[in-house]
């Protein structure tokens, strides 16, 4: 059992999670995940490692709860415990030759941004953020992401808070105003991740995308989280979660991902009627 040492919520719908896992926690590395299982009736889920300690011995785990599995956890409080916690799990991410680099975060996934750029920083490379954001509720992990790059840009769509417009718009803005990035890492919805890689491609700008199928072991062994990487089917857990967007099929991934979403709001309509009302 893996015990829940500390837990907030980051807005409405996402909660940061803190779980004590010292082996996983000497071992993680930035782009790596973990599955998780609550209880022994819960799903597997994958989550991105966002954060480790290894004097404390924890791992963090940014989750936004829209799903059975993810309720169940935002459930759980400080001192409970999470059943399965494995990992780490993926191919660390690879960041060699890199020296200027625009690191784009789009809602949750800036949870899997943040320390992707804040190892970048670390070690010497020049990092601009860019997150969006639906609006300002939903915005998460900004002090976090301002003290892991250069410049940090925020972008919602309604303009409640930084600038107003999309993610690409301050990516374009950025490289035709002379930001000579030689990478560009960009994690979120499978749709953004579509148009930043299409924008890249323009300027010739290596870019890298973290991709977010239906996953289930965690392995390679099941083949749930395959993608079409290149003309040729990969696998997320083991291959990835890191690809070049520029040879990625974002288009049957999006098919792909829809595939369970009449289960998954059937699963989430039982769940809630077992709830307190209360909760």
């Amino acid at each position: 059992m893996f015990e829940i040492k500390k837990k907030y919520p980051l807005n409405k719908d996402t909660d940061y999670m803190a779980v004590y896992a010292p082996s996983i926690a000497t071992k993680a590395r930035p782009g790596q995940f973990v599955i998780i299982r609550a209880n022994e009736t819960a799903e597997r889920i994958p989550l991105t490692i966002a954060d480790y300690n290894v004097e404390e011995g924890t791992v963090s785990v940014i989750f936004q709860k829209v799903g059975r599995s993810t309720k169940i956890i935002g459930e759980l409080n400080e001192g409970d415990c999470i059943l399965d916690f494995v990992g780490p799990l993926g191919t660390p991410s690879e960041f060699d030759g890199m020296n200027k680099v625009a690191v784009i975060g789009g809602g949750l996934g800036c949870a899997i941004a943040y320390p992707q750029a804040k190892f970048l920083n670390a070690n010497g490379v020049y990092v601009d953020i860019i997150a969006g954001f639906r609006s300002k509720e939903l915005v998460i992990l900004e002090n976090e992401m301002s003290t892991a790059c250069k410049d940090l840009y925020i972008m919602t769509d309604d303009g409640s808070y930084g600038e107003k417009g999309l993610v690409t718009q301050k990516l374009r803005e950025l490289i035709e105003s002379g930001s000579e990035y030689d990478a560009v890492i960009a994690i979120g919805p499978v749709v953004m991740m579509k148009f930043v890689s299409a924008l890249t491609k323009e300027y010739g700008i290596k870019t890298i995308v973290s991709m977010n199928p239906i996953m289930i072991d965690g392995t390679g062994m099941c083949g749930g989280c395959r993608v079409t990487v290149d003309g040729k089917i990969k696998f997320a857990c083991i291959d990835g979660p890191d690809f070049d967007g520029h040879k990625v099929d974002f288009d049957e991934l999006i098919r792909r991902n829809k595939m369970y979403a009449q289960y998954e709001r059937e699963a989430d309509c039982n769940l809630m009627k077992k709830l307190p009302d209360n909760k």
